[in-house]
């Protein structure tokens, strides 16, 4: 079957309907020979895809359910720290579940292989998608799921970003469990990314004290500053690729310095796989700024 064909027939869908594919003038033997032959692939009864389908809605689907939690948060552009394993919602009377990697077993038959499955009743089942809950019942998923910190920095960027309004938090967290509560006076919608968060509940635990989203006369506004003297930067390489870049943030350094601040740049890597490493360099530099002269 003529690729060209297939895309006009899937178009921005990855998941298409046998009943469709006949609407489109596709026979059964037609559907049965482009199986065959590798040009789509038989997801689960009636459900078809192109082989490029990713992973996670393919497992979705054969398992049949829709995406959730970091799946789901993936897949709608929110905050995700790890998202390598699928997480699926199910209903609760859902019958005839699949194995994830085969549609010929039913899903009881074998481990499930790192498929995360949660079935608590959702807020609204019309959000989403077929195959992927909607942002509020995500962000629900992700705060009974997640470690705290993760389900923190996705709050804050669903806010800030307004996939979620203030006013939707008091039905999100009525719908989680009272010793995950204690998240929701944390979340600050000022936050632009989720390292952000991540590195602010970091320095925060330490018992350091910071301010987010801080504007310092003469620089601008800086991501932390803590303890009123060190200024600390998330950088990631998304924002940083371009030498002009690089430039503008050794200027802001350099700016900073004559205010008399001390500035720490740290990446992703360090906020996500090295916290310790991160709150001991701001300790020794509020230390060192303690210790030296005034800012006038």
């Amino acid at each position: 079957m003529p690729p060209v064909y297939l895309a006009y027939l899937f178009g921005s869908r990855r998941i298409i309907h046998r009943m469709d594919l006949r609407r489109s003038g596709m026979s059964g033997g037609a559907i049965t020979a482009a199986v065959r032959n590798g040009d789509i692939i038989r997801v689960r009864r009636d459900h078809y895809a192109r082989p490029t389908l990713d992973q996670h809605t393919l497992e979705a689907v054969r398992v049949g359910g829709r995406l959730a939690c970091v799946s789901a948060a993936a897949e709608l552009g929110l905050f995700v720290f790890d998202d390598s394993h699928t997480h699926l919602h199910l209903d609760r009377e859902a019958s005839r579940l699949r194995s994830p990697h085969t549609r010929f077993r039913p899903l009881a038959e074998l481990p499930r292989d790192g498929v995360q499955l949660h079935w608590w009743p959702l807020i609204d089942e019309s959000e989403g998608t077929e195959f992927c809950v909607g942002v509020r019942d995500a962000l629900v998923q992700i705060i009974r799921c997640q470690e705290p910190r993760f389900a923190l920095a996705a709050l804050d960027l669903a806010l800030h970003e307004r996939r979620i309004r203030h006013h939707d938090l008091a039905e999100i967290f009525a719908r989680v469990p009272a010793a995950h509560q204690s998240l929701r006076p944390r979340i600050n919608a000022r936050s632009e990314a989720g390292q952000e968060t991540v590195l602010r509940e970091v320095i925060l635990n330490a018992g350091l004290q910071c301010e987010i989203q801080v504007v310092i006369d003469g620089v601008g506004r800086v991501d932390t500053l803590v303890e009123g003297c060190v200024v600390v930067e998330a950088d990631s390489q998304g924002f940083h690729k371009e030498w002009e870049q690089h430039v503008r943030d050794r200027s802001r350094d350099l700016l900073l310095a004559e205010r008399g601040y001390v500035s720490l740049r740290v990446l992703y890597q360090h906020i996500m796989f090295e916290p310790e490493t991160v709150v001991a360099a701001i300790r020794h530099l509020v230390e060192i700024s303690r210790g030296g002269a005034a800012r006038p």
